[in-house]
């Protein structure tokens, strides 16, 4: 990535990227996705507790398939195993609301779900792992940042385990999709922290 590029650019040039692995495959959404979608976040124990809500139809999950899962980035998590979508994650640019201090176009955020008959398999974190290493290796950023709402125990031990730290808490947010006010709490993962850890486990 040149100096300036934005990871839009970049994206729209590897708009058909797929990534891999050992049991997933990550892939650009598609409006065929909407019946699957539909199925995972029409359940109230999945959207509320990420900052949105439950999908309502089919067509509500075909319209966010264009108007938001088309994002730059975003990836359907498809099952090797049965070609089913049960979830997704993708890369963002990093929210304002976490620029406390001197932020670049090198850092990024990871956001994801994964529907309910799936947790506790591991699959989120093998995806964000996956994440981790595109974005660092690939995308060139220095810093990810991740980012959970108090009481999401699940979140936060998939950025633990993902080797994201804490960095700092923030109090009545506005979650504008829910008209809510929330606490969330950030980490982050540096490129040398992720190095460490990458050699850790290969060595």
């Amino acid at each position: 990535m040149t100096e300036g590029q934005t990871i839009k650019e970049k994206t729209f040039i590897n708009r058909s990227m797929e990534l891999q692995t050992k049991r997933l495959i990550l892939r650009p959404w598609q409006e065929s996705d909407a019946e699957a979608l539909y199925k995972y976040a029409c359940n109230p124990n999945i959207g509320p507790i990420a900052g949105w809500s439950p999908h309502t139809s089919v067509e509500n999950s075909r319209e966010i398939i264009k108007s938001v899962l088309s994002a730059p980035e975003t990836y359907a998590v498809v099952l090797k195993e049965t070609g089913e979508t049960v979830g997704s994650v993708g890369i963002m640019t990093v929210r304002s609301e976490i620029r406390f201090a001197k932020m670049t176009g090198s850092e990024c955020e990871i956001g994801y779900w994964i529907g309910e008959p799936y947790w506790g398999q591991g699959l989120i974190p093998e995806a964000v792992s996956e994440l981790l290493r595109y974005a660092f290796e690939d995308l060139q950023m220095t810093t990810v940042w991740c980012g959970y709402f108090d009481g999401n125990e699940k979140s936060k031990r998939v950025q633990e385990k993902c080797g994201f730290t804490y960095s700092h808490t923030e109090y009545d947010k506005l979650v504008l999709l829910l008209n809510d006010f929330r606490t969330e709490h950030f980490t982050k993962l540096t490129l040398e922290e992720w190095k460490e850890r990458k050699d850790r486990y290969e060595n």
